[in-house]
């Protein structure tokens, strides 16, 4: 049986739930950021505001504008979500009562159509059909669960009431996240521990970045890193430039607390302008798939297999059987080339490093993160991709076709990953080489 601990903290009239953990190393953690409740405090830590009216309800203009007019255009479009859900394997002591096992997961969500949709990230909304939506307003209506993808930590709702009373309302739009640069002002809207319609400014600290995903076991591609202050509650909420217009949706901090240390991650719009319409029309989004684990070719292994000084590519660790990489004839360091764990050869041949991987369809690669953000950006299931490849010395090209991604990685690279320090991907175990360096490097799935 799982236990919490949780304290409560009062500012003004609101009753925040507070988890508490005890660290005892400096390791830094990945958070997804939402705020979990007791079912008997989660209807005091909704503040109702008073009736706020947007001076119009146009679309943000494609002017940049000042921080208070961007968040008077977008705030009514911000929505606070909160969901229900039992848990008997959970126990929360609140004061040191034991509190039935019911949470309510608070999180936060834009509106994406004039249909009622409403989009938001899975993990605010995972193991629920229905959740509550709450504008700034205080108006408060039920919307269904219509799709999820856990893979990219997405969620879509649809309210189902008439919610046409509510001033100034209207979708965000989507900005191209590719045009988006390091160092641009981005604004931060949310419900962090619930406190409604709270903005928050910074700057994008950079772009491309992979974020482990612990509930698939893959990692969430071309993620937005950034400075701005986001905090538990903020999950689902916008992250906007300073035109209105949505860059990412706040989705996951690295902290050593749980809180606020200045790296925070969004899912960028183009992700959500890719898959939020294959969800809302399926209930769920397919991502393509090419079943090998790697990394960045190391400086040492440049040197030991007599390849030109600061040579680029991806080394591949393993292949998965079965894979649409594995029937392309892609090769791993523990596959297909006759070693043991020992690094021995049982056929007597030299020993063999896998296959490096320069380039996909043309373009370069340096590392595993060039490899998976194209796939996920520009490929979709049934795609062909063509690999130029080294093996052993000889540059080859190998077509792939890829297939639907497995719903979450094997067992046995789960029970790898969770000994692995948090950060990382899952790790396999390869053979070491005679007169190799043992690979160092935190192998990410495609």
């Amino acid at each position: 049986m799982k236990l919490k601990v949780a304290y409560t903290l009062l500012i003004g009239s609101f009753i925040i739930l507070l988890s508490v953990s005890i660290l005892t190393s400096n390791t830094l953690y990945v958070h997804f950021i939402h705020l979990l409740l007791p079912s008997n405090v989660a209807a005091q830590s909704q503040p109702t505001l008073p009736s706020q009216s947007a001076s119009s309800t146009s679309l943000p203009s494609t002017a940049s504008s000042s921080l208070p007019d961007v968040f008077q255009k977008v705030e009514n479009s911000v929505v606070q979500i909160t969901s229900t859900k039992s848990n008997p394997n959970e126990v929360i002591i609140l004061n040191g009562v034991p509190q039935a096992g019911r949470s309510t997961a608070l999180g936060s969500g834009f509106v994406y159509d004039t249909q009622g949709h409403i989009v938001t990230n899975y993990h605010v909304v995972s193991g629920v059909r229905k959740a509550d939506v709450t504008f700034t307003d205080g108006n408060t209506y039920s919307a269904n669960v219509v799709g999820k993808d856990p893979n990219s930590d997405l969620g879509v709702l649809q309210i189902t009431g008439d919610y046409s009373e509510e001033k100034g309302v209207v979708p965000l739009p989507l900005a191209n996240s590719s045009a988006v640069r390091p160092g641009d002002q981005v604004i931060a809207i949310g419900n962090p521990f619930g406190l409604s319609g709270t903005i928050t400014t910074g700057i994008v600290s950079q772009k491309g970045r992979l974020l482990p995903n612990p509930d698939t076991g893959f990692s969430i591609s071309n993620m937005i890193q950034t400075d701005a202050a986001i905090n538990p509650g903020n999950s689902g909420g916008p992250l906007l430039n300073t035109k209105g217009q949505v860059i990412g949706m706040n989705t996951a901090i690295f902290s050593s607390t749980g809180v606020y240390a200045g790296v925070g991650f969004a899912v960028p719009s183009n992700t959500i302008a890719k898959e939020v319409p294959v969800i809302m029309k399926n209930g769920s989004y397919a991502h393509p798939w090419l079943g090998i684990s790697g990394g960045k070719i190391t400086p040492d292994l440049i040197r030991a297999m007599g390849l030109p000084a600061n040579y680029k590519g991806v080394i591949v660790g393993s292949v998965q059987s079965g894979s649409p990489a594995d029937m392309a004839g892609l090769k791993g360091l523990s596959q297909d080339n006759g070693n043991d764990n020992s690094g021995s050869s049982s056929s007597g041949a030299p020993p063999q490093i896998g296959d490096i991987i320069t380039a996909i369809d043309g373009h370069p690669v340096r590392q595993i993160d060039d490899i998976i953000n194209y796939i996920e950006s520009q490929k979709n299931v049934g795609d062909n991709i063509k690999l130029s490849v080294n093996r052993n010395g000889k540059i080859m090209d190998l077509t792939v076709t890829l297939q639907v991604r497995p719903n979450t990685i094997s067992q046995a690279q789960q029970q790898q990953q969770q000994q692995q320090p948090p950060g990382l991907g899952p790790i396999p175990e390869l053979p070491q080489i005679p007169g190799f360096p043992p690979p160092q490097f935190p192998p990410l799935l495609p």
